[in-house]
């Protein structure tokens, strides 16, 4: 056997700091001086106990007074039952170390070590209680305590059926469990009187301990002033008594004061809101009011002790004193009659009582008959192997092993009061449920006096968990089980405040803005009840085996005929001896309890829970305000109207009106609000405060359902759930006195939100039916909760901006504001230095709803213009349409550039220039046959205004890189604008204004502007479009050419410029049409003008030779046409297999969309290009075989076998029937063509140089 060794604490076992709290490790070591904890050894087995003082009221301990011989113990000392710090709560009573429990003792001690119950400790109890416990094998005295469970932990008091069942005589309360224990475990009770002996012993007990305290040790008797009938009246004045239940009425005068307030009264500063952000102290507020000391309530042990005993941890409460001396600075003081052997109850006793206070000796003082006799020392680990009291500490650890594994195999349930009984002499232990029992006897639960304090408590470790929850999420299951179990303990009348706080903090465990974690474990898929933390999964042998309800198994003992109430019992310990056996009872359970935390992955089914919350919250705060008569009369369950109006006859008065309400109620409020809202409740209450809280969790629920209602595109639930979020804000500034910066941060966000529902509305005009039937939804929560609003407010400041409109134009503009005014509260004092993030997410909503609006009054603009049958001039609504367009896209841009954003400044300044471009539309000039006029100088304005905007987003853009399909987008309307100015001033040219000169040379600048920004080489959806306005620009641009080249008179050398950029152009044309394969009307259009244009400079020519090149050259461009005719062919074909195949017509017209821009052949154009084709080729091939024939010189072979191909080609094209099928005439173009090309070795690029 090791000895002890070690000093306990530097000499002082607990070292008080004016009776405050602290923690002080008080080890005796064995070995291993690092580690704090005591080793007791016994034979091979070794005992792991360590002791940890978590608050001490004794001062240091002392030297006990060595009382000579002789000494009288049965005179008291003069300093007898005088208040001493020494002996702590035993220096008041005549018990002198009482071994009697408060009857509420674990609870003093749980509301004053929070932070331990729940999780880090297993037991929590008076060491006198534990030491019953773990002496049930070796004792026959009857066993009577109350087990509670809160998270791991279990609180056990005792449980004194005597003193109960008196309290149950005089009040009537507990009369079912007094019935229920005569009907089944004790027919004939009758209270047990203490013998004399009894309270001899704790007298003269008493006595010694006061005469051991004295300084210099002399006993100083005095006169026995108390008989012993007086000390047996004293035992009963100091005894504990059983608090009444705490919802029946006393006689007693003491008594009568607490019941008149609400039992249970938190702190009017406390709401549970502020568990996160007030001290550790005021998070926990005084649940009891002055009354709650007569209720047993505090803490009264001189010591707490955090001891582990194996693997067991527990907090223990203990009032032993402690002394100085000896080799060790710490002893106990024990009194014993030499003429009794120690026995083994009372050897378990002083051990586990030295082991809870660290205590390494024992000092013994043996009497006779009350007259001292001898002192002996016995070490603490020497304790289990004195003379008839050995006992194996091994078997204690046992013990204590099997007790804590079936208490908590057993009592599963939070809130439940369970009864652990073992009746006097017997072997079988019991354990029932008090709480089902009660409700089978249709008792109020509140008969059961223990339902307030374990409410409570479960309400205050939750609360300490919350400040852990925000580091630690693993919580949250436990705290749920926690308050859950907590409400359903309590009655809303009674303790409103208790409930709503419980509620309150039940709705703030789903973060509702924070993402979801991916976390399989905090999921309904755990399982686990709300109240209980019993492994369902436990094996059945195990349960069958150890922890069975067998009601067939018969025993007897004292004072019972039967064991009909085993069907009652939980479980019971069929034999005490099966707890020395190792490992009996070992728990099945996680030492740990899985509380799942039901987070679901569906949004709204989290804010729906979180609601279902609040409402019971706020029915607890409304139902305990009293004054109900200067409410409106309303009716929860009739539904408050969410009405939608059709604003498009909405006078301006009332709209700006509804704004000018929206932003007054937007801005942060001042002053304190000092007079009684409209409900009756005064500001500063409890009520106050939680509701404040409550609103804003409402409000933040319905925002976050409105979120996800826009996310599904439902916008009428959206916009119903926005409107319920705003009018529980309206109610929250209607109660509140001063707005908060995160209150004003989240309040702009949902105004931002409603922004752009009602924005959603406005672009999707078609379903408002199905819009209007989600908005108009109600569930019965939602009434409920707008009843609870209306209480305090109208709830009517934000109506405007959440109401269902009919006009898309309202919408956008109720949108506008909505922005409007997320933006005054974003650049208000109170948050102008905390949102840059958000004010740039609010700028670029306020810059795009502009946009939005801009476009809208652009696209009226538009209509108006389509719809007018003579464009006489411009009509008045036009040109206020185009005012409100314009200011939105400047509004909109400067809000871009306001966060520097370039490329929705760019667009914005796009559909500004095209905003031009229909004003330049509405301006054209019409002649009296409606028919267009010459291009006006307004039309030419609004397209350089145009085209300036475009440039201006060019440069925005500054590079293609930054964001490259505005940047396509922008430079194919640059591109646009100026072929469009183009193409009017060359059809449309200003004669009338300006010289020919003039309007050639602005096409033509204009024209090659427009080809430059035709992006050829990017491949991109647009690039055939480029292409073909490219060949366009070209062709147009030869044509005009053409026309001065034709025109031209006198001046030689402009009209070579003129015929050499015609061919120039026509080549580039015809090079462009031929790669694009799906223009062959432009290109043989082009190809036709071009021949034309060789026969115009044939004309002019007068030698033959010279004639016969040009004609030649002609006919060489003529075959060139070959390529067009192949396209018409082919189309020709494609159109003739479509009408052949019905069903695959379908198909067929996709596949012709898909061909390109240029897709689909317009027959007409074609008959008529052929009508120009045909003369031409004729004439050619006349023309040429003229010339041949004639020519003086004579013809060579290759010129004789080409004359011959020219007459056979011309004779064919004379021949040819003018009536057959379009696809026949151009089959015979294409053959004829293709012979030409054999004998004139033409290429098929198509460029040919002038």
């Amino acid at each position: 056997m090791s000895s002890m060794s070690a000093s306990t604490g530097d000499g002082e076992p607990c070292t008080p700091l004016d009776n405050a709290k602290e923690e002080v490790s008080g080890p005796t070591c064995t070995g291993d001086n690092s580690k704090h904890e005591s080793s007791i050894c016994s034979g091979s087995s070794e005992i792991k106990s360590r002791a940890v003082v978590k608050y001490c009221a004794a001062p240091p301990p002392t030297s006990y007074a060595l009382l000579q011989e002789k000494t009288d113990l049965k005179l008291p000392p003069a300093n007898w039952l005088r208040e001493n710090p020494q002996l702590g709560s035993a220096g008041t009573t005549i018990l002198g170390s009482s071994s009697k429990s408060k009857p509420f003792s674990s609870f003093g001690m749980a509301y004053e070590f929070i932070d331990c119950i729940g999780d880090d400790v297993d037991v929590v109890s008076d060491s006198e209680n534990i030491k019953k416990l773990l002496k049930i094998p070796y004792s026959k005295s009857h066993l009577s305590m109350a087990v509670h469970r809160v998270g791991r932990t279990l609180l056990l008091d005792e449980l004194d059926i005597q003193e109960l069942f008196m309290r149950s005589s005089q009040t009537g309360d507990w009369t079912w469990l007094k019935e229920f224990y005569q009907r089944l475990i004790d027919q004939k009770w009758q209270r047990k009187k203490k013998s004399k002996e009894h309270w001899y012993q704790k007298a003269i007990l008493s006595k010694f301990l006061y005469y051991s305290i004295n300084g210099n040790g002399a006993a100083e008797p005095q006169s026995d002033g108390l008989n012993e009938g007086e000390e047996e009246s004293g035992a009963e004045e100091f005894s504990s008594s059983w608090p009444t239940a705490f919802t029946s009425t006393t006689s007693n005068a003491e008594e009568s004061e607490a019941p008149k307030q609400e039992s249970v009264t938190v702190d009017s500063s406390f709401a549970l809101g502020q568990v996160t952000s007030v001290p550790k102290e005021q998070n926990l507020p005084t649940i009891f009011n002055e009354g709650e000391n007569g209720q047993g309530l505090r803490n009264d042990f001189v010591r707490n002790i955090m001891w582990t005993f194996e693997d067991i941890h527990m907090l223990v409460g203990s009032n032993m004193p402690i002394f100085g001396g000896g080799r060790y600075p710490a002893v106990s003081l024990r009194l014993r009659d030499n003429n009794k052997p120690i026995n083994i109850l009372t050897g378990i006793d002083y051990w586990l009582d030295n082991l809870m206070c660290n205590v390494p000796e024992l000092v013994m003082c043996f009497h006779v008959n009350g007259i001292v006799q001898k002192y002996e020392m016995i070490k603490t680990e020497d304790i289990p192997h004195l003379e008839n009291s050995t006992f194996s500490t091994r078997v204690v650890k046992d013990i204590a092993q099997n007790v804590l594994s079936f208490l908590k195999s057993n009592c599963t349930k939070e809130g439940h009061t369970y009864w652990l009984f073992k009746a006097s002499g017997s072997d079988i232990v019991k354990l029932y449920d008090l709480t089902t029992l009660c409700e089978e006897a249709e008792e109020e639960k509140y008969q059961n006096p223990f339902t307030l304090p374990v409410a409570v408590l479960l309400y205050k470790v939750a609360s300490n968990l919350m400040l852990k929850a925000r580091q630690n999420k693993k919580h949250y299951g436990t705290i749920r089980t926690l308050l859950l179990n907590c409400v359903k303990l309590l009655d809303q009348d009674r303790h409103p405040q208790i409930i709503a706080s419980a509620h309150y903090m039940l709705s703030e465990l789903f973060q509702l803005d924070e993402p979801l974690e991916e976390d399989g474990g905090e999921s309904l898929r755990a399982g686990g009840s709300e109240d209980s933390y019993s492994d369902e999964d436990r094996e059945e042998e195990e349960e069958e085996e150890d922890l069975t309800e067998d009601s067939d198994d018969n025993g007897s003992y004292s004072n019972c005929s039967s064991l009909q109430d085993d069907s009652k019992a939980v479980a019971v310990i069929r034999s005490v001896g099966e707890l020395s056996v190792p490992e009996k009872y070992r728990s099945t359970h996680q030492i740990r309890p899985s509380c799942a935390f039901p987070v679901s992955q569906d949004k709204e089914e989290r804010c729906r829970l979180v609601l279902s919350y609040v409402l019971k919250g706020l029915k607890a705060v409304d139902g305990s305000i009293k004054k109900e008569s200067d409410l409106p009369a309303a009716d929860p369950n009739t539904p408050i109207p969410l009405k939608y109006e059709d604003r498009s006859a909405t006078g301006a008065c009332a709209t700006e009106k509804g704004i000018s309400l929206l932003l007054e109620r937007a801005g942060p409020l001042q002053g304190d609000q000092k007079h009684t809202t409209r409900s009756g409740m005064i500001p500063g209450s409890w009520q106050h405060h939680m509701k404040l809280k409550l609103f804003f969790k409402a409000s933040k629920a319905y925002c976050v359902l409105s979120d996800a209602a826009t996310n599904l595109l439902k916008y009428g639930r959206a916009l119903r759930y926005i409107k319920l979020s705003l009018q529980c804000y309206d109610a929250y500034c209607s109660v509140s006195g001063t707005l908060h910066p995160h209150v004003l941060l989240f309040h702009s966000q949902c105004l931002s939100l409603c922004g752009d529902i009602q924005l959603m509305l406005a672009q999707n005009a078609n379903n408002r039916a199905a819009y209007l039937e989600e908005y108009s939804y109600q569930t019965k929560e939602d009434q409920e909760i707008l009843h609870s609003l209306h209480r305090e407010s109208s709830c009517q400041a934000f109506s405007m901006a959440t109401d269902l409109a009919m006009d898309p134009e309202y919408q956008l503009f109720v949108s506008s504001k909505c922005y409007e005014a997320a933006y005054e509260l974003l650049v208000s004092e109170p948050l102008k230095d905390l949102t840059s993030d958000q004010l740039s997410q609010v700028l670029k909503r306020l810059g795009n709803i502009r946009n939005e609006m801009g476009v809208y009054y652009m696209n009226q603009a538009a209509a108006m213009q389509a719809e007018k049958e003579v464009k006489k001039s411009v009509s008045a609504a036009e040109q206020e349409m185009w005012k409100k367009s314009f200011g939105f896209f400047e509004k909109g841009m400067k809000d871009f550039e306001a966060i520097g954003d370039c490329t929705n400044t760019a667009l914005l300044l796009c559909n500004t220039g095209r905003l031009m471009r229909i004003c330049a539309q509405a301006h054209c000039n019409l002649s009296g046959n409606e028919g267009r006029g010459e291009f006006s100088p307004e039309e030419a304005l609004y397209y350089n205004k145009a085209i300036d905007y475009y440039l201006q987003a060019m440069k925005a853009l500054a590079s293609r890189e930054k964001h490259s399909a505005v940047w396509d987008s922008v430079n194919w309307e640059l591109s646009t604008t100026y072929f469009t100015l183009a193409t009017l001033l060359q059809d449309y040219a200003p004669v009338s204004r300006k010289a020919q000169e003039q309007i050639e040379r602005e096409v033509t600048e204009a024209m090659m502007k427009s080809l430059k920004y035709c992006d050829l080489q990017t491949d991109s959806a647009r690039q055939p479009l480029y292409q073909y306005r490219a060949a366009t620009i070209h062709h147009r641009l030869a044509s005009m050419y053409h026309s001065c080249f034709r025109n031209q008179v006198g001046d030689e050398h402009l009209r070579k410029q003129h015929r050499s950029l015609a061919e120039l152009h026509y080549s580039k044309a015809v090079s462009l049409f031929l790669s694009l394969k799906d223009a062959p009307c432009e290109l043989l259009r082009t190809l036709l003008e071009r021949v034309a244009f060789a026969e115009f400079t044939m004309a002019g020519q007068n030698s033959s030779t010279a004639k016969l090149k040009s004609l030649t050259g002609a006919i060489e461009i003529m075959t060139e046409t070959r390529h067009a005719f192949q396209l018409i062919h082919k189309e020709l074909q494609e159109e003739q297999t479509q009408l052949n195949e019905p069903d695959s017509a379908e198909s067929a017209e996709s596949s012709d969309v898909a061909n390109g821009p240029m897709a689909g052949l317009n027959l007409q154009e074609v008959m008529k290009l052929i009508g120009v084709f045909e003369p031409s080729f004729s004439f050619l091939l006349l023309q040429v075989i003229k010339l041949m024939t004639t020519a003086k010189r004579k013809p060579s072979n290759k010129d004789e076998e080409l004359m011959k191909t020219y007459k056979n080609v011309y004779s064919k094209l004379l021949r040819a029937e003018k009536n057959a099928p379009l696809v026949s005439r151009v089959e015979l173009y294409v053959e004829l063509l293709q012979q030409l090309t054999q004998r004139t070795g033409s290429d098929d690029t198509g460029a040919r140089k002038p």
